[in-house]
């Protein structure tokens, strides 16, 4: 599958699984600033959740959510701030999530969901 075509496969997928199983709320998708963007933003309750989306095909290079390495945990921080700046939500709950997809054999996507998959990153 094109790299493109399977990350908009997985994001749906990761869509469809936080309305439908989780019951989230969702502010947006593809939010994207100067600083960069965050697949899914939404409220779980109270708390806002900043969803990141991987999808693989295979787990030859590791599982997908270790593609969230430090770097890409920094810019979704800051692009995470820029947010709740702009929409003067500071006193609100927040967590970063990830969420893993694979495309399954039956048409059926595997999906992972990591809450709380990682803190703020400031450095």
């Amino acid at each position: 599958m094109e790299k493109n075509l399977l990350g908009y496969y997985g994001e749906q997928a990761a869509l469809a699984f936080v309305r439908q199983e989780k019951g989230y709320h969702v502010r947006c998708c593809n939010y994207r600033n100067r600083l960069g963007e965050i697949d899914i933003i939404a409220d779980d309750g109270h708390t806002l959740v900043f969803i990141e989306v991987k999808t693989r095909t295979t787990g030859s290079y590791g599982l997908p959510c270790e593609a969230v390495e430090k770097r890409k945990r920094r810019q979704i921080t800051r692009v995470a701030s820029a947010y709740l700046a702009q929409f003067d939500l500071w006193e609100r709950p927040c967590r970063f999530d990830v969420i893993e997809v694979w495309p399954g054999d039956n048409g059926q996507p595997g999906i992972r969901h990591i809450a709380h998959a990682f803190l703020a990153e400031r450095r």
